[in-house]
């Protein structure tokens, strides 16, 4: 049987961001940004996110800041949970946060006729302590953090906006581009949780 030499993870990894590099587009970020827009495009291997990334002023520093504090993570779905780096912010004092497989978020989401991700996202806010939201799925999610952030019962230390789909998508990741909080957004209809997981990740390398 021929024998074959197999590439260690870390060594197929680091090759990727290499051909990523030589292919980036040129662009007016900062070095943190450019980590983040560099790794939703390895997530992905989808170079649009080198134009569709929308960054706050100052937001990648501030995540650092209040990761390196201890901040934690709430997410819309439990694939991007399953996708943030665990260890990296359990060293930083933080943990994850999802709310959708809760029994009694459905049963309350049903009784009112809302979605999962809007109780979910009410829950969310109940968390003491800085905390980041990362909306990679569900456009209803980050329509309710905008009603919460509006109306003065929510400050979100950051909003990632990245939901992926058609319905509601554009309008909602543009609702949060506008309410005046730090956030990081994949503009247009393209996202998911894998990016959701990817940004949140981006960062997490960074504030270690």
């Amino acid at each position: 049987m021929e024998h074959r030499e197999w590439m260690r993870p870390e060594d197929i990894e680091r090759r990727s961001m290499e051909i990523i590099e030589q292919e980036m587009p040129s662009g007016n970020w900062t070095p943190g940004e450019r980590a983040v827009v560099k790794r939703c495009i390895h997530t992905s291997a989808d170079f649009d996110y080198a134009s569709n990334l929308y960054f706050s002023p100052g937001v990648v520093e501030r995540a650092l800041e209040i990761l390196r504090a201890g901040a934690g993570i709430v997410t819309d779905t439990n694939m991007a949970a399953a996708g943030i780096n665990k260890k990296a912010l359990g060293r930083l004092g933080g943990e994850v946060h999802c709310f959708m497989a809760k029994e009694d978020v459905a049963e309350e989401a049903a009784r009112r006729g809302v979605t999962r991700a809007v109780v979910s996202m009410e829950r969310a806010a109940r968390l003491g302590g800085p905390m980041i939201f990362a909306v990679g799925n569900a456009p209803t999610a980050l329509l309710r953090l905008d009603e919460m952030i509006r109306a003065g019962a929510l400050a979100p230390s950051l909003v990632i906006a990245a939901p992926v789909g058609f319905v509601n998508v554009e309008e909602s990741k543009e609702r949060i581009r506008t309410a005046g909080v730090p956030c990081i957004i994949a503009r247009g209809r393209k996202g998911g949780s894998n990016i959701a997981a990817a940004i949140c990740n981006a960062l997490l390398y960074q504030a270690g």
